[in-house]
Formats: structure tokens, C-alpha cells, sequence
């Protein structure tokens, strides 16, 4: 599936968040904890505040590294995350919305004080019930 996002960039602010989680939970690949935070954020039901961000890190992917074997499920999550919050599916709002998405994901993991071992991180996908 084509993805209308190319790049990946980060914030430095989200590339400071990083290394904090990458030094809690020893994962290294900036993807895999980018995806953390972009599942994190998809599943928060409030639609993302509409915040400039500034992508000023060194920190930057291309879709494919960013998703890997699931890029295509990503891309599906998003476009039903924005049709469902009345946004559209368009490039522009998909790569808005994505980044929007990417950057508010990665600071609710960051700013979780419960985030102390990648063991952390599963728990978060767990259903209490």
C-alpha cells in the first residue's frame, strides 16, 4: 500500500523523550519505540490538539523503517483514526494527523512514570477488565 507519508522526522523535545525511553526500557531502534507512541496515541480517544511542531532533531526514517512488517496495518489505523474523528483521509490530513498523532504518543510514554522497564510497555496493551 502507498503511504502518502515519505519521512518520518521527529521534534527534538520528541527525540529527548526517546532517549529517556530508550535508556529505560533498552530498546535502541528509534522506530520501534515511535510506534509504541503512535499506537499510544491512536488509542487515547480525544483527537490530538492541533500544536505546531517544529521537526528540528536529527532524527529521521522513511515510512518503511518507521513500520516495518506493519506499515500497511499503520497506515489503515490512521486513515480509520481520522475518518472516524470526522477528519478526512487526505494526504494532508493524513500526514498532519500522523505526525500530530507520532509526537503526542511519544510524550504520554515519556511523561508515564509507571515506564520504568520494557516489561512497562506491554502492560500498557493489556485490557483490564
Amino acid at each position: 500500500m502507498e503511504s502518502p507519508i515519505k519521512q518520518v522526522r521527529l521534534s527534538q523535545t520528541a527525540k529527548d523523550q526517546l532517549v529517556k525511553l530508550k535508556r529505560y526500557t533498552k530498546i535502541e531502534q528509534w522506530n520501534v519505540l515511535c510506534r509504541w507512541g503512535f499506537c499510544r496515541s491512536l488509542a487515547e480517544p480525544s483527537i490530538p490538539s492541533p500544536v505546531p511542531i517544529i521537526l528540528d532533531s536529527n532524527v529521521e526514517m522513511t515510512w518503511r523503517v518507521f513500520g516495518g512488517d506493519i506499515a500497511d496495518t499503520l497506515l489503515i489505523a490512521l486513515k480509520q483514526r481520522c475518518y472516524r474523528d470526522g477528519l478526512g483521509t487526505d494526504k494532508e490530513t493524513l500526514i498532519n494527523q500522523f505526525k500530530l498523532h507520532l509526537h503526542r504518543g511519544i510524550g504520554y510514554l515519556a511523561g508515564d512514570i509507571n515506564i520504568k522497564k520494557i516489561e512497562n510497555l506491554i502492560q500498557l496493551t493489556s485490557i483490564d477488565e
